[in-house]
């Protein structure tokens, strides 16, 4: 058990691998390592994106589309 709300059992041992279950709250997240590496990477780059065209927009004065408006 990981605190009151998460279990992990065995569920299979084969030579060297294991397969492991994970029962937990559809509120907490579970991943393998590698993907959950991919979503930080990919939050991140979203993160730096968006700073990037923040960025960007304060230091470019509007487009003459976007005066009009």
């Amino acid at each position: 058990m990981i605190g009151d709300d998460v279990e992990i059992i065995i569920v299979d041992v084969r030579g060297d691998k294991v397969r492991l279950g994970i029962t937990a709250p559809k509120n907490i997240p579970v991943h393998r390592r590698e993907i959950y590496d991919a979503i930080q990477r990919e939050k991140n780059e979203n993160k730096e994106s968006k700073e990037s065209q923040d960025k960007k927009s304060k230091t470019e004065p509007p487009e003459e589309s976007e005066k009009s408006q």
